[in-house]
């Protein structure tokens, strides 16, 4: 079983497909590593050699994964709230940060919905 970055990988899947199981590492970097690496993206990955692996893992070490970024990501998002961006604003309070529309979707970042009593349009 291979364990890169302290992640097993799906033994049946392809490498290039395997790779994504790791935080940080998308199918576009994936195929990068491998073509740099001189890997086949078509390997699955419980026929890697314990070469193959190595060489992996030691690329994979120079971008940042896992719990590095995601601390790094933490602290970007820390930062733009305590600095009062509108961006920020949006994390504190839950709500999409990029400019999409909440009065009917949203529902990912705001949650179940919270039924308001008495909230009707007035008409004239």
């Amino acid at each position: 079983m291979a364990r890169i970055a302290g992640v097993n990988l799906p033994k049946e899947k392809r490498v290039a497909i395997g790779l994504t199981a790791v935080y940080g590492i998308g199918r576009p970097l994936a195929r990068e590593i491998l073509k740099t690496l001189r890997i086949n993206e078509d390997t699955k990955v419980q026929d890697l050699t314990e070469e193959q692996v190595n060489r992996l893992r030691e690329k994979i070490s120079e971008y940042p994964t896992e719990g590095d970024l995601r601390r790094k990501i933490q602290l970007d998002v820390k930062y733009q709230q305590d600095i009062g961006t509108y961006r920020g604003s949006r994390h504190k309070k839950g709500l999409p940060a990029r400019g999409q529309q909440t009065k009917t979707n949203s529902r990912t970042r705001k949650g179940k919905k919270k039924t308001v009593a008495n909230k009707k349009i007035a008409t004239k």
